[in-house]
C-alpha cells in the first residue's frame, strides 16, 4: 500500500460566495507568497478545493495545511475545519445540492518565528462514503479567533492510501 499525494495550489481553490477570505499576493523580499487571508473575527471564511480520489483504497484523508501569520503573531493557535462532499459519477445526487459530511477540526499553535511557516495536519475521518475515483469537494475554513490577525493559507496537500 502506498500513499497518494495531491497538491492543491491556491489558484485552484474557490472562495465561498459570501464568507470570502481575501486572495493576497504578498510583496516578499525574494518572491511573492500567494494565498488566502483568513481574518480574525470573520467567522467561517471558507475555500473549496475539488479533486478526484484516483486510486483511493480506504481509510482517512490527511490534509496538510501550510499557513503563516500575516501580522507576525507568535502566540496562540488557529483552528482549521475540513469537510467532504463526495459524488460518484452516475449517482442519483445533484452536484448543486449534495451536502457536506460532518466537519473535522484541528488546532495548531502558530510558529514561534514571526511569519514562519506553520503546518496543520488535519485528519478527515467523516468521508461521506468516499470510494475510488469519486469526485470530492473539500471545504476548508478557519473556525476560531485565538490568534490575532490573518492566517495566510498558502498550501493544501491531500494524502490517502491506495
Amino acid at each position: 500500500m502506498a500513499t497518494v499525494t495531491k497538491e492543491l495550489p491556491p489558484e485552484s481553490w474557490t472562495p465561498h460566495a459570501t464568507s470570502t477570505p481575501e486572495l493576497v499576493v504578498i510583496a516578499g523580499t525574494n518572491y511573492p507568497p500567494v494565498g488566502y487571508a483568513f481574518a480574525t473575527g470573520s467567522a467561517n471564511e471558507t475555500i473549496y478545493a475539488r479533486f478526484v480520489a484516483n486510486d483511493y483504497g480506504g481509510g482517512n484523508l490527511t490534509v496538510l495545511l501550510d499557513w503563516y501569520s500575516r501580522s507576525g503573531s507568535t502566540t496562540n493557535s488557529v483552528t482549521w475545519g475540513g469537510a467532504l462532499s463526495v459524488l460518484t459519477p452516475g449517482d442519483a445526487q445533484s452536484v448543486e445540492t449534495d451536502a457536506f459530511a460532518t466537519e473535522n477540526t484541528q488546532a495548531t499553535t502558530v510558529n514561534g518565528t514571526a511569519r514562519g511557516l506553520t503546518r496543520t495536519t488535519l485528519t478527515i475521518s467523516n468521508l461521506d462514503s468516499l470510494a475510488a475515483n469519486d469526485s470530492v469537494e473539500m471545504r476548508i475554513r478557519r473556525t476560531d479567533n485565538s490568534m490575532a490577525g490573518d492566517a495566510i493559507l498558502i498550501g493544501v496537500t491531500v494524502q490517502y492510501s491506495n
